[in-house]
């Protein structure tokens, strides 16, 4: 029996921040081998999030890649005054928009299948395509302060340092995506 002290524990997100200020350190001295692991920290987390804010994957890995490349350049500047998740997603949503202005108008996909679930599951991933299908609609900004608040965790002080905006600019984009998805989902969800 494995008692209470050997038990494996997950760091705490203390240890998470001072490893990877740590490994911005390093890569601030060109390790590149630091640089992998955080580029495998952090890669799964910004295709989630750029996925959201591209909707598309060849957009999202270059956005990726530019990221990672302003980090390798740029990890000396970082100065802790935020979380290192804060401050590379701030990166990656301002390559982000740059991405897009230049990429042109997103492709429209807004095709819901309306059969009636036949068990939870089933059910479950309805409501999670009604819900992508939302999310698209909402305009940009308001759908990237749902994204960071909910898929990713952030605070609204973190999400306005990401977005560099004011904390009651996330906060009214947040309250204005919240209704425009009530609506949107009660539209979709049919008179049922």
């Amino acid at each position: 029996m494995i008692s209470a002290e050997q038990e494996p524990r997950a760091p705490s997100g203390r240890a998470v921040e001072e490893r990877e200020c740590a490994l911005l350190a390093r890569i601030a001295g060109r390790d590149s081998a630091a640089m992998k692991e955080l580029y495998l920290l952090y890669h799964r987390r910004l295709a989630r999030f750029l996925m959201r804010l591209t909707t598309r994957y060849d957009l999202a890995e270059e956005i990726i890649n530019d990221t990672f490349w302003v980090i390798w350049q740029h990890a000396g500047d970082f100065r802790g005054a935020s979380r290192v998740s804060t401050w590379i997603l701030g990166i990656a949503y301002r390559r982000g928009l740059k991405t897009l202005r230049y990429a042109g108008p997103p492709p429209v996909d807004c095709d819901v299948e309306t059969e009636p679930a036949a068990d939870e599951p089933a059910r479950q991933e309805e409501l999670n395509e009604w819900l992508d299908v939302a999310l698209r609609r909402l305009p940009l900004e308001q759908r990237t302060v749902i994204e960071l608040a909910y898929q990713l965790g952030h605070s609204c002080e973190e999400i306005a340092a990401i977005m560099q905006c004011p904390v009651n600019t996330v906060k009214t984009r947040m309250f204005h995506a919240r209704r425009k998805l009530k609506a949107l989902l009660t539209t979709l969800a049919g008179p049922d």
